[in-house]
């Protein structure tokens, strides 16, 4: 399963980087969200006051699962306190992101590796061709 990540979910909603296809080269139906991607998705809209993007946004919504991050909150907690201990902290939002995918076994499909593989055993796919 993969866990689509916030940029990736972008460049999906513009037509960006061939994403399309390669969601459906995956399965859909393999495809999920978390909920934090989510709530930056509807911060995207609102901070740049494109009411119009609400559909897109929404789409999106109805086309993958969202994982709810009630799953992943022990495992943000280690991580957060592990990174922190190590002088590498990572933005909470992210962090959650990360911490759902690890609490269920999936590989975060994101263009943001190099701040992700600061993560010990998350699994990491960056799907943009450039």
């Amino acid at each position: 399963m993969y866990l689509l990540d916030s940029d990736i979910l972008v460049y999906l909603k513009r037509g960006r980087f061939h994403i399309q296809e390669r969601v459906y080269q995956v399965g859909l139906s393999n495809c999920v969200m978390s909920e934090i991607s989510m709530a930056e998705l509807y911060v995207g809209v609102y901070k740049n006051k494109e009411p119009r993007q609400l559909h897109p946004v929404e789409l999106l919504g109805n086309l993958f699962t969202i994982v709810p991050i009630t799953t992943a909150i022990k495992t943000y907690a280690q991580l957060r306190v592990q990174l922190e201990a190590q002088g590498n902290r990572l933005e909470d939002m992210n962090l959650f992101i990360a911490a759902t995918a690890l609490a269920n076994d999936y590989t975060l499909v994101t263009h943001n590796t190099r701040h992700f593989s600061r993560i010990p055993g998350l699994k990491l796919e960056d799907w943009v061709e450039e």
